[in-house]
This record gives structure tokens, C-alpha cells and sequence, in this order.
């Protein structure tokens, strides 16, 4: 009877261990987001998949782009696979802060809004925004011509922000390509955008009716934007690590030239 009991007060004592170390293992995983995606075996990463050469579907339906080679480089380096998740601007924030996502990256710029609110990883590229008008447009010669005058750009986004700083009324668009119909079909005065993007998209329609106008003097600081918190230390940490390996092995400056025909990868 004696060894009987004993033998049930070891299982017990077992079992409880167990549990407990189990219980250990999933705090753990919980109060870090990093040990969570580890768990998981994959990195779930936001971006818009209209935004070429960023992030785009090719000729076959494939997501490619500079920003999506990144991503899969990132993941790499973390030891998980890459989970694209697609959407509107504005919704990849929201969903960054809900927790749906783990990342973005979408050649976010740096701001010092943002900065009071995400913590950012290590600038992996830089870019400087340029003014675009319609071919004959001789009223928008700089920045300070916006004054009035209505662009169409991604409510949110740095180039909305920029085009309002300096008086004009932005209409939200999704997409680069319907920003570039608005100023063509003259709904609006003119748009914003990534510098590399516009050439790109010359790249694609060397006929545009399109002029860069002008273009900002400092370049912005491209990162990946993180909830702040404890929460995303280690995870940050992660990822400007690998970010730095990227860097050291040439990685990230192939995938600009790449994609940019370039390399942005640098600060000026």
C-alpha cells in the first residue's frame, strides 16, 4: 500500500513538473514576440503588393519586389519561413497594431510621428521624394507651388503628410499607378512618391505625359516599424541583426540594384 502511494505522489510530483515547465515555456513565448514567431516557424509580414519595385505580383501572379526579398532575406536570417500578407496602407498599421501582423515592410519612411509611436529597426535604404505634374503643367515648379492645389496620394503616407505641409488638399488613392491617372486625367494638380518608384514606372511607360518637377534635398530613413514595448526587444535586436549580416554580405545592395537599378541602400 505504502509503495502504491508513493508511487502516485511521484507520478503527481512528475506530471505537476511537467505542467509547470510547460506553463514556463508559454509565458515565455507569450511576453516575447520574437520566441512567439520562433514558435510559430514563420514571420508574418504586411505590405500593400501594388507599390512596384517595393513590393508587386510579376507577369505570372508572383509577389516579388525589392521590399519582398528583404522580407524572405529577414525571415532567413531568423531561422522561420516569410507569410506575406497584403493590404491598403492605412490597414497595415492598423493590423501592425492589432497584432495581426508582426512587421511591415513597405518602404516605411522614418518620421518623427511615427517615431512616438513604433519603434524602428536599422534604415535599410534611403530615398528622396519627388513632385510630379503632367507634362505643360507651368504652375508647380517646387514644393511651396502646392499651396491650393490637389494631389492624390495614400492617406497616411509620408507623401500625403509632405504634400499637406505645404497647403494642398490631398485625394486618398491606393495604388501608384491611380495616382499617376489622377494627374494625367487632371483630377488632381499633382502627386508624391518614392523617387526610384517614379522611375520605375518611366522604366515601364518611357511615353508617360509626366514631369519630376523637383525633388526633396534630405533623403528619408527606410526602416521596419515596431509596436513599441519590452515585448519587441528581442525582436528588434533579431532583425538588426540580420539586417547588418545583409548589409556586410551584399545582399541588400544586390536586391536594390536589382529592383532600382541602383543602390539606395546607403545614406548620401
Amino acid at each position: 500500500m505504502k509503495k502504491r502511494i508513493a508511487g502516485l505522489l511521484m507520478a503527481f510530483t512528475l506530471a505537476n513538473s511537467v505542467l509547470l515547465a510547460g506553463c514556463s515555456s508559454n509565458e515565455k513565448a507569450n511576453g516575447d514576440h520574437l520566441a512567439r514567431i520562433k514558435e510559430a516557424n514563420k514571420i508574418v509580414i504586411a505590405m500593400e503588393g501594388q507599390w512596384a519595385p517595393w513590393t508587386y505580383h510579376d507577369e505570372s501572379g508572383d509577389l516579388v519586389g525589392f521590399d519582398t526579398e528583404v522580407g524572405k532575406a529577414i525571415a532567413n536570417k531568423l531561422g522561420v519561413e516569410a507569410e506575406f500578407v497584403e493590404g491598403e496602407w492605412d490597414g497595415l498599421f492598423v493590423g501592425l497594431d492589432g497584432g495581426r501582423y508582426d512587421v511591415i515592410i513597405n518602404g516605411v519612411e522614418i518620421t518623427e510621428e511615427r517615431e512616438k509611436k513604433y519603434d524602428f529597426a536599422t534604415p535599410y535604404a534611403y530615398i528622396r521624394t519627388a513632385l510630379v505634374v503632367k507634362k505643360g503643367n507651368e504652375d508647380i515648379k517646387t514644393f511651396e507651388d502646392l499651396n491650393g492645389k490637389k494631389t492624390s496620394n495614400s492617406l497616411g503616407s509620408t507623401y500625403a503628410d509632405l504634400a499637406e505641409s505645404y497647403g494642398a488638399t490631398v485625394q486618398n488613392v491606393d495604388t501608384l499607378g491611380e495616382t499617376i491617372n489622377m494627374v494625367l486625367s487632371e483630377r488632381v494638380d499633382a502627386t508624391l512618391n518614392a523617387e526610384v518608384s517614379f522611375y520605375d514606372y518611366l522604366k515601364e511607360i518611357p511615353d508617360a505625359d509626366i514631369d519630376i518637377v523637383a525633388l526633396t534635398e534630405d533623403a528619408s530613413k527606410v526602416a521596419i516599424p515596431l509596436v513599441k514595448g519590452d515585448d519587441n526587444a528581442s525582436l528588434k535586436e533579431a532583425i538588426n541583426k540580420a539586417i547588418e549580416e545583409l548589409e556586410k554580405d551584399g545582399t541588400i545592395s544586390e536586391l536594390s540594384v536589382k529592383y532600382f537599378g541602383s543602390d539606395i541602400t546607403k545614406a548620401q
